[in-house]
């Protein structure tokens, strides 16, 4: 599972808001949305958050281990 709670604490030291993300860099509201709740979203959505942030792809997502192996 995937998990973006090191998102939020990224924003926060970099001083940026959800606000920021969609009215100054056009990150859509029903992508944050899928991010809080932990949902699939695209490569480049994470590509562009990390653009923004100044931060690597580790700074916003962590993977968990689950039990839904194939």
């Amino acid at each position: 599972m995937i998990k973006y709670d090191r998102l939020w604490i990224t924003m926060k030291e970099k001083g940026i808001t959800q606000y920021d993300l969609y009215t100054k860099h056009n990150i859509n509201r029903s992508q944050l949305d899928r991010l809080r709740h932990n949902k699939n979203i695209e490569v480049n959505t994470i590509d562009r958050l990390c653009n923004i942030l100044h931060c690597n792809v580790e700074d916003i997502m962590e993977h968990f281990e689950d039990d839904n192996i194939f």
